[in-house]
Order: structure tokens, then sequence, then C-alpha cells
């Protein structure tokens, strides 16, 4: 798939197919996601793929506590498409045939702010490169409400953090342009609020 159709095209998928992803395709995706660039090389990523049933199960509940205890920050409810979309993944989230738990060293990020910067890019090439494959993901991090269980669920050490859970399989929806405003709504020019007409 052409560079810009996936770009253009993907959008969160929160509703996936239980039908299994081969392996091959997770080691694919993986090995896109550590090209990603990050500061002087540290490469402080880890990533957990989850396919356990009883694993799922356990992150599927620390995932719907999670959500239960986030607010969004302007104190304005999500729209009833996002609420049903959002409570299908809780819903479901131990159905979908893999859970990609994105990490980071702390040792390798304390001069890193904020710490979601050395690991975000990495999350959208894998992104883009499931897009490209068929396969549909969405960057959550409601789970980090409970930190420190998935941590001990999963056994990861002390000295790292979670950054995001990645749902990854084969989505029940379409792939198309996701609603966003034109760029020239969100752009200024040589300053705050000094906008420009697209050529």
């Amino acid at each position: 798939m052409e560079l810009f159709e996936a770009i253009h095209t993907q959008k969160a998928m929160r509703r996936l197919k239980p039908d299994p992803v081969d392996e091959a395709l997770v080691w694919k995706l993986l090995d896109a996601a550590i090209c990603a660039p990050n500061g002087s090389n540290r490469q402080p990523w880890r990533f957990v793929v989850v396919r356990d049933p009883e694993l799922k199960r356990g992150l599927q509940d620390l995932y719907a506590e999670g959500v239960a205890s986030v607010t969004r920050p302007d104190g304005a409810p999500a729209d009833a498409r996002m609420q049903s979309s959002a409570r299908y993944l809780i819903e479901r989230l131990a159905e979908v045939p893999v859970l990609i738990v994105a990490t980071v060293r702390l040792a390798d990020i304390a001069s890193v702010t904020p710490p979601g910067a050395c690991i975000y890019p990495a999350l959208q090439n894998l992104m883009l490169a499931a897009r490209a494959l068929g396969l549909g993901t969405v960057l959550t991090t409601a789970h980090r409400g409970r930190e420190k269980q998935v941590r001990e669920l999963l056994g990861i050490p002390e000295g790292n953090e979670t950054m995001a859970l990645i749902p990854l399989g084969w989505p029940e929806g379409r792939f198309g342009p996701p609603p966003r405003r034109p760029a020239e709504e969100v752009t200024y020019w040589d300053g705050w609020g000094t906008t420009r007409a697209r050529p």
C-alpha cells in the first residue's frame, strides 16, 4: 500500500474480529516499530505481546477499571458514537486476538519530556504497518489508571512503565478517511494566529 494512502485511511478500529492474527504478521509490525526515530538511539521500548486468554481477561478487567477512573480534561462527555465504540472495546477486549502493551525503561528516558515522545513514533510505525496489512489498531492508554496492577499481571519489572495498549486484529468496519478538521483550520504560519490559504 502506498504510504499516503495508509496515512489518509488509518483510523481507530475498536471493533475487531476474534479471528487469529498470524504470528509472522505480529513480528512484521514489531520490526516496523523498532525502526522509529528515538532520542540518542536509546531504544527504550519493550513490547509485551499478549495472546493468552487468561491474561487478556485480566487486562480487560483492569482496562475497564481504568476507563471508569478517567475523565475528559474539559469535562464534556464524548459523543454517542465514540462512547458506543469505546464501550464495545471495553466489553470485548479479551476477544481481540492480540494485545500489544508498549513500555519504556525509565532509566533510558530520564531526560525525555514528555516520556511518550520516545515511544509514540514507534507505535505510529506499528499502526501504519498494520493498516498496510489490513489489520485494525487503536492506541489506548486507559489501562494506565491501573498501571501497578497491569505491571504485576504481566510481570513487568520495576523501572519500566507502560505507555500504551494496542489491540490488534482484523477490523469489523471499513478503513477510510477519519473525520478531521482541515489543516488550514489548525495551522498557523510564522506565529500563532496567522493563517494562510492553501494555494
